[in-house]
């Protein structure tokens, strides 16, 4: 009865009564009631509840039962508390490969995915004494992913199919979605032509891929092959060709979809949805569109989609409706370091430096910290990381004397810093100095640096890459006969001979 609770998202709470009403009775718990009873506390969101539970485990003596601790270390893990997770994990007598499992799935919740990878690295070597599995290898290619590690993704293929785990198709959808976001698409189609059985996942992923680089003519074929494949899309369908509308500036295109998802297949818009029309109605410029849509919708707004429409204020420097914007976000109560950079990006784009200088000093009142932008890259299944600034990395001379290199050769070929990237109300040389270091420049710097000529450079970034970032790569393409790409938070960028993908729309 406690298993069957645990199961239900709506009863979960009967299952933790069910097991007090056990004990009050004298009926000793096993592991298993335990297990249970600790998904059930995952379920209902009750940390108190499943500390009182792992109290018990270890009163009881189970401290040796590896699958209940892997249980009790997903609890945690669920709720964030990566070192308890890692405590469980480390007292654990045997670890078996399902520990080691949620040992790589608690790193990637807590934001050390290069950690997951260190640990798939373990367990294949066998120092782990444990194999990687099916689930090792979806959870891995989850972290190559988010951290844009493609040779690591493909040391992870190839064990695939070494493996004989090939022709699951969960997998092959993970690859899908791997390439993509390691910028290979071509790779990510060849994997989805190659499957003999795609789902509606399947069809999604390679949807979603095409639009965040850019290719919008491209996704919505593929929409309508899927169509005529008898595929039907789900929500998540929509939310990939509607991203792809907005990615490539395609108004009619996204209504026409936005209106068929409830008149053809009767799914309702759901935020996403609302989210990527204004994305498309405040990238062309229609700001004041896009706010009555959101004004009319049946539901509240959240604060990603106020952000939406606040960064494309910053893009056409619509400074009243930023300012409205930033009032909803109050009300909410969400506001974020990264909205008042954009609100600052505002004003500074009309030179209003007053109106800079006003939210600068009230953000230091209020302590209000932004996040560093950061850029990876992967040299030799090694990701490297860096900051603005950055003086941690063991290269860091190497890599400063070979961007300023770049810089004076940009420079002869006509590149010019573009200083309204710049927030400090400060003079064009200066300006252009503090835009010189920016991370994803560093990484490509050391890209340059550490890879063969003609090798392409792949960089990572946390945030929306400025406009001289954006200038920088496109001329370093060009002068080193690079290819070079970039993922940001928006999208793909992919720089050849001096042209980007995007056609300097993002």
């Amino acid at each position: 009865m406690i298993r069957a609770y645990s199961l239900s998202e709506t009863f979960s709470e009967e299952g933790f009564n069910l097991y007090r009403e056990m004990r009050r009775k004298g009926i000793t718990p096993d592991p298993l009631s335990f297990s249970f009873v600790t998904k059930c506390c995952v379920k209902r969101s009750s940390v108190l509840e499943g500390l009182q539970v792992h109290a018990r485990v270890l009163r009881d003596g189970h401290r040796s039962d590896s699958r209940l601790l892997t249980t009790v270390m997903d609890f945690y893990s669920s709720f964030k508390r990566f070192d308890d997770a890692c405590k469980v994990f480390d007292e654990m007598s045997h670890r078996d490969t399902v520990a080691w499992n949620v040992l790589i799935s608690c790193y990637i919740r807590n934001g050390r995915t290069g950690d997951a990878l260190v640990v798939f690295d373990m367990m294949e070597s066998g120092h782990s004494g444990s194999q990687p599995d099916d689930v090792t290898c979806l959870l891995v290619l989850q972290a190559c992913t988010n951290l844009g590690a493609l040779e690591f993704g493909e040391r992870v293929r190839r064990y695939i199919q070494e493996h004989g785990y090939g022709h699951l198709r969960n997998l092959c959808n993970a690859l899908i979605a791997m390439y993509s976001r390691c910028g290979c698409v071509g790779k990510a189609y060849q994997m989805f032509k190659g499957m003999p059985n795609r789902d509606v996942v399947s069809w999604t992923a390679m949807i979603s891929g095409l639009a965040i680089h850019g290719h919008g003519s491209e996704a919505i074929d593929a929409f309508r092959e899927m169509l005529r494949m008898g595929v039907a899309p789900d929500e998540q369908t929509f939310t990939g060709v509607l991203s792809a509308c907005s990615h490539s500036g395609l108004v009619d295109e996204g209504w026409t979809f936005f209106d068929h998802m409830t008149t053809e297949f009767g799914i309702m818009p759901n935020i996403h949805h609302y989210g990527c029309m204004v994305d498309l109605l405040g990238r062309v410029g229609l700001l004041d569109q896009a706010y009555q849509l959101i004004l009319s919708m049946s539901f509240s707004p959240d604060p990603t989609m106020w952000r939406t429409l606040l960064g494309a204020c910053r893009i056409h420097g619509h400074v009243a409706l930023g300012e409205r914007v930033i009032e909803h976000l109050i009300e909410l109560k969400a506001q974020e370091a990264g909205d008042y950079v954009l609100l600052l990006n505002i004003y500074s784009s009309v030179g209003n430096w007053e109106k800079v200088i006003e939210v600068r000093k009230w953000m230091k009142e209020k302590g209000i910290q932004t996040t560093p932008g950061c850029s990876t890259m992967e040299v030799k299944g090694e990701v490297h990381e860096f900051v603005v600034d950055d003086l941690s990395h063991p290269r860091k001379k190497e890599i400063y004397e070979m961007l300023d290199e770049i810089g004076k050769q940009l420079k002869i070929a006509g590149y010019v810093a573009e200083v309204t990237s710049e927030l400090h109300n400060s003079g064009a040389e200066e300006k252009a100095n503090r835009l010189s270091y920016h991370s994803e420049k560093l990484a490509m710097a050391f890209g340059i640096l550490a890879t063969p000529p003609g090798t392409t450079i792949r960089v990572a970034k946390n945030l929306r890459t400025c406009v001289d970032c954006h200038n920088f790569a496109k001329m370093l393409s060009g002068v080193y006969n690079r290819e070079i790409i970039v993922r940001d938070r928006n999208r793909f960028h992919c720089f050849r001979e001096g042209q980007c993908s995007c056609n300097d729309y993002w």
